[in-house]
């Protein structure tokens, strides 16, 4: 089975939805956070405080080229990797790219009680998100699949996903033969 990786803003289930996905069809969970703060062996909040995020957009597309040479995993991205096209293009080399996503209501309420979250440590978190939103909804339609995760519980997007990737590996074969 390809690489299934999940792209989308933050707040869209994009960890909830990788972990359960991993444990449900035996692949490993990476997010590229995690290797992004284990390599720079600080937190994402301190490296946009301390570097900023141009700096943290390298480490990012870094970790991005890390994971997407993997096999067999499930890709939890950051919100704001699909900014940069070589990071889509890195998905798209070993892997069908799923975006997840949420009104803005819906990330406002999921995302409210996190003080971890840098580009929402704003004045205004509700403007920020419909600003990004904006900025990024070009970026995002490049996925392979998009999933609306503010009608569906996590099981039946895990569900909805593992069809996709069913649907899409049997349609490689046919195309193979």
């Amino acid at each position: 089975m390809r690489n299934i990786i999940l792209i989308g803003f933050m707040g869209t289930g994009k960890t909830t939805i990788a972990t359960a996905l991993a444990n449900r069809l035996k692949m490993r969970y990476i997010s590229t956070d995690d290797l992004i703060e284990k390599k720079e062996k600080s937190t994402i909040n301190e490296i946009f405080t301390k570097k900023g995020e141009e700096y943290f957009r390298d480490a990012e597309s870094d970790a991005i080229r890390e994971a997407a040479q993997m096999e067999n995993v499930i890709i939890d991205a950051g919100g704001g990797a699909v900014i940069r096209e070589e990071n889509m293009t890195n998905f798209k080399s070993n892997g069908i790219i799923v975006c997840l996503t949420a009104d803005e209501e819906t990330i406002m309420q999921r995302t409210k009680k996190y003080k971890h979250r840098p580009l929402l440590n704003v004045e205004d978190p509700k403007r920020k998100i419909r600003e990004l939103l904006a900025k990024r909804a070009p970026f995002y339609a490049k996925a392979d699949y998009c999933i609306d995760t503010g009608k569906f519980t996590a099981r039946q997007v895990v569900n909805k996903i593992i069809e996709i990737v069913e649907a899409a590996d049997k349609s490689d074969k046919e195309i193979a033969q």
